[in-house]
């Protein structure tokens, strides 16, 4: 197991560590503040869910000996944040519905039905998706660029002068630019030595119809269609073919155990994902489980240390953080870019399912990757139909 670690691998699995905690983690907090946590309560959800999905990702990814990504559903903590009356501010009510909601994912990983569905989905649409969640974060490093030269400028000359001589040192070099960029142009944080020990707050879950109906059911349709789903599909895309009832049955079973700590569900990642299943974190699949694996454990290090962390990455600017993932991104979006396009007559249909799912559109509750997929799989099915092509 340890032969196949690489230092690739490391650097890819800290990278989808650092970014997917740092692109969301303030949603988490203000969701659960919203559903009436305290701000004990809040930072003690936002420690649980950190290291749910770390212990989560370990353990499946050594398990399968795949890159399996485990996040927190960012989509589920932004419908939290607009639907706070559901639970009159009773964080007990809230975490009755995290509960119930971790019970009916791993009662969906129970449904062979859903794994034939999710394994039925067209590779030309799998791989629009796919790209058009990309899009956005490959775009970040122009931004960086043009947003604030000094800072953006090395990390990219950095990447492309690395990829040049060793290409697979380009993203850990800019990993490390970014880092050092990022001390240097920060002030200091001053941060009390009491508050860096690690403080659960156990809350009694209660059921309340309200929260069932406002945030229990809303929340597990959300992480399924914006979430799991997509993540399935993102292993797919880079080669791998997981059973996925397994998958949903394990992130249920982890956001049961921590849901009456105030985490929200976990679930399975998508644009983290891209990162440790592609070739950036190796050019042999089967060796890039490894950075999966290295994500958890930053995870797990990242919520027993979630007030210098939170701190931290406050301070840091956030575009640098998504330039580096954009880099670290190219070869995933190029690939899916190009098997969205390779069939001529289901071109159509991968161009409006890539983007509507870059658009960003959410509609009840549900981004874009999930649309995305139904309406290039519309446009494909009445194609085929008529008989077009």
């Amino acid at each position: 197991m340890f032969a196949a670690f690489s230092i690739p691998a490391l650097a890819a699995g800290l990278l989808a560590g650092f970014v997917g905690f740092a692109s969301s983690f303030t949603v988490i907090i203000q969701g659960l503040t919203a559903v009436g946590a305290s701000p004990a309560q809040a930072a003690s959800g936002l420690m649980a869910v950190s290291i749910a999905m770390g212990l989560c990702a370990v353990m499946v990814s050594l398990r399968l000996k795949m890159p399996v990504s485990i996040a927190w559903t960012t989509p589920g903590a932004a419908l939290l944040a607009a639907s706070g009356a559901a639970t009159g501010g009773d964080f007990a009510a809230a975490t009755g519905a995290f509960l119930l909601c971790g019970l009916l994912i791993f009662i969906a990983g129970l449904w062979q039905t859903l794994g034939r569905w999710v394994a039925a989905i067209p590779a030309p649409l799998a791989n629009a998706m796919l790209a058009g969640v990309l899009l956005p974060l490959c775009l970040a490093p122009v931004k960086a660029v043009a947003a604030d030269p000094l800072l953006g400028l090395p990390i990219v000359l950095s990447w492309a002068l690395m990829a040049r001589w060793k290409r697979l040192w380009a993203v850990p070099v800019a990993v490390l630019v970014a880092v050092v960029l990022i001390i240097v142009a920060t002030p200091p944080i001053q941060l009390d030595p009491a508050t860096l020990w690690p403080n659960p707050q156990f809350v009694m879950p209660r059921f309340t119809p309200e929260a069932i109906i406002g945030v229990a059911l809303p929340l597990f349709i959300v992480t399924m269609a914006s979430q799991n789903i997509p993540g399935i599909t993102v292993l797919r895309v880079n080669g791998f073919q997981p059973d996925p009832n397994p998958l949903f049955r394990a992130t249920g079973l982890f956001s049961m155990a921590a849901a009456p700590f105030g985490a929200v569900s976990v679930n399975l990642a998508a644009i983290t994902a891209a990162i440790c299943a592609g070739p950036e974190a190796h050019p042999d699949p089967a060796r890039r489980y490894w950075a999966a694996t290295v994500a958890g454990m930053f995870y797990v290090l990242l919520g027993l240390g979630a007030a210098a962390a939170t701190a931290f990455l406050i301070a840091a600017p956030p575009l640098l953080i998504q330039a580096v993932a954009g880099l670290a991104l190219l070869g995933a979006f190029g690939n899916s870019l190009m098997g969205a396009v390779a069939e001529p007559r289901d071109r159509e249909a991968a161009v409006i399912t890539f983007l509507v799912a870059a658009s960003g559109v959410s509609f009840l509750g549900i981004g874009g990757a999930f649309w995305g997929l139904l309406a290039g799989g519309a446009v494909m099915a009445l194609t085929r139909w008529r008989g077009i092509g």
